[in-house]
């Protein structure tokens, strides 16, 4: 027996969070879609504010994130390329005004609680930014001289200025946090015994992996680098040059980081080599692309066999040629050819990944580690097996990027503050949520609703010939005003949603009529996996949930696809008698402390 759909509890504030696909996609949730309108009216201050409540460094992830939301955006599903959001986000950082006056500063009113972070990266600066105003007592250890963590260390200057990171690093530092900079933990315990009510450690993933076993490793120790801690070198200026001929070990971000730098250190051969595939890479498509365009290539599908060295010194290494073969369930198996390849080299960089180390956790303190040496956590509320100690970032659950340590560091502080006030940590809040009424007359909206093609706008790039002769030459520059008004005008506003009003509809159908992608149906209910096959057009993305009405006078219901929606509104215009309605949706998840009023933002 088929069991009708229940109709859509719109009131969960989830329900159309997860409609706005690119805010969904980023692990900070940031309102997207708001801020991208404030940027088409000129509101750039505004939108960097929006950004700055959410993803804590607005001018650093638009020239850096992983871009979790671009894949998302619903604009990629009516054209080749979706909006550029992350170079947006920039946009707001480089044409905002002094924000200073507006940011919240320190001293704050003292609760009396004094909290310990281990770590100044992303996560651990997240969590200072929303613990201070409550009026925690914030102690930052790093061992680097100033904050930032890996972004600092492992981001090259060409790609994120020091100035941009200066000054939103100190949006935070300014909140009234102690800092003991060039300070290395070497003890947990030592942290512990300063009577802290609670301890976050944010101290990222430093420990590059390597080839400590092929032959040859430990012939010329010199000649090969560690990937990260080599950027580190570069970073703090005890790094000048590098060899003339260059192998890049790895197909990640951190290998595309390692060879444009090699180019600028005095690298004019500079090769990447890579076990897998060209579309196995790991790397975002954008770094690599950006590494070809400097005239570096990529070799695929080479396996380190050997470091090659003659009299002590190094001469190259030794590749063997695989071939990428796939089982039934997509398990990848690299298959010697039996062809070998020696490649010359004057430095080899090797970047095959990182991982955490903690050596300077006692194992005695009540704090477990798992098979991996990574702490064991609740994913949820990032607290250990020690009530009293948090993790974030890479250190917590394996390496993956800026914008997850920022959401994590989010996640830490509501977990730190509600255990410092002896709540528990499980009792999360509730987001904050606003569904507000976009009309402006009849049948006119507020936003700009029309859809219409528009290819994605390229960001200008830096002459090469002054790139490469400076590593601290941006080669991003951004886009101007008018590139950003006319890619800001791409976005489809998917966070105003289509609202179905039961009364007011007179089954008429005329919304059916004019939807332009057929996500508009009005049939018999039934269950889900039925009612997908029998609507306008088959809803085959179940991934994404159907809206489904109440029963309605006919017995009908109204079943909307909202994975093909454009949220143009015509449905609205159409409607004779209201029955719909275009509402704006606005989701900022908690937070520790607001930091202002939504009203006071936009």
């Amino acid at each position: 027996m088929s069991v009708p759909v229940k109709p859509t509890d719109i009131q969960d504030p989830e329900y159309f969070h997860k409609v706005v696909d690119c805010q969904y996609a980023c692990p900070a949730h940031t309102p997207v879609p708001e801020y991208i309108r404030l940027i088409a009216a000129g509101r750039y201050t505004e939108a960097y504010l929006i950004n700055w409540e959410s993803n804590v460094f607005p001018g650093v992830l638009g020239r850096t994130c992983d871009r979790p939301c671009e894949p998302a955006c619903r604009r990629g599903r009516v054209e080749e390329e979706p909006v550029a959001i992350c170079r947006l986000k920039r946009v707001a950082a480089d044409f905002k005004e002094d924000v200073n006056h507006i940011l919240p500063k320190g001293p704050f009113p003292p609760n009396g609680k004094k909290i310990a972070l281990i770590g100044g990266g992303p996560a651990s600066l997240t969590v200072a930014r929303d613990l201070a105003p409550l009026g925690y007592e914030i102690h930052l250890y790093d061992d680097q001289p100033a904050g930032g963590g890996m972004m600092r260390s492992q981001i090259p200057a060409f790609r994120l200025p020091e100035e941009v990171l200066n000054e939103e690093v100190n949006y935070i530092l300014d909140m009234g946090i102690h800092t003991q900079f060039k300070t290395y933990v070497s003890s947990m315990k030592e942290i512990l015994d300063k009577d802290y009510d609670a301890v976050f450690v944010g101290t990222g993933a430093p420990k590059g992996n390597d080839l400590d076993k092929l032959p040859g490793r430990w012939d010329d120790p010199d000649k090969v680098h560690i990937g990260i801690t080599w950027l580190a070198s570069v970073a703090f200026e005890h790094t000048h040059k590098i060899g003339k001929k260059v192998i890049v070990l790895g197909g990640g971000n951190t290998a595309m980081d390692c060879c444009r730098t090699a180019r600028r250190l005095g690298g004019e051969d500079v090769k990447v080599v890579v076990r897998s595939p060209f579309e196995d890479m790991k790397a975002s498509p954008w770094e690599i692309e950006d590494a070809q365009m400097e005239d570096i290539p990529i070799l695929n599908n080479h396996n380190p066999k050997a470091f090659v060295t003659s009299e002590g010194k190094l001469q190259g290494m030794l590749f063997e040629k695989v071939q990428a073969r796939y089982d039934d369930n997509g398990k990848r198996t690299l298959v010697p050819t039996g062809e070998e390849v020696f490649i010359a080299a004057d430095d080899v960089l090797v970047a095959i990944g990182q991982g955490n180390a903690f050596p300077w956790i006692e194992r005695d303190l009540g704090l477990e580690f798992n098979q991996w040496e990574l702490p064991r956590l609740d994913a949820r509320t990032l607290q250990s097996t020690r009530p009293d100690v948090f993790f974030g970032g890479d250190a917590a659950l394996g390496p993956k990027n800026v914008i997850t340590a920022v959401a994590q560091g989010h996640e830490a502080a509501i977990s730190i503050d509600l255990y410092c006030r002896g709540k528990d940590v499980h009792d999360r809040p509730a987001p904050r949520t606003n569904l507000a009424q976009q009309k402006m007359g009849l049948h006119e909206w507020i936003y700009d609703s029309a859809v219409v093609p528009d290819l994605r706008y390229k960001v200008p790039h830096a002459d090469k010939k002054l790139t490469l002769q400076d590593r601290k030459k941006e080669v991003e520059l951004g886009f101007d005003l008018e590139q950003a008004y006319r890619e800001a005008e791409r976005c489809l506003n998917c966070d105003v949603q289509t609202v179905f009003s039961e009364p007011k509809c007179i089954e008429c159908d005329a919304c059916v009529d004019i939807c332009p992608t057929s996500c508009i149906s009005f049939v018999t209910n039934g269950d889900e996996a039925d009612l997908r096959t029998r609507l306008v057009a088959p809803a085959n993305q179940l991934d994404q949930d159907l809206y489904v009405s109440k029963p309605l006078p006919t017995t009908r219901v109204m079943v909307k696809d909202e994975n093909v929606c454009l949220h143009c509104g015509l449905c609205a215009e159409r409607c004779p008698t209201a029955a719909w309605d275009m509402q704006k949706y606005l989701y900022n998840t908690a937070k520790a402390a607001p930091l202002w009023k939504q009203e006071e933002v936009v």
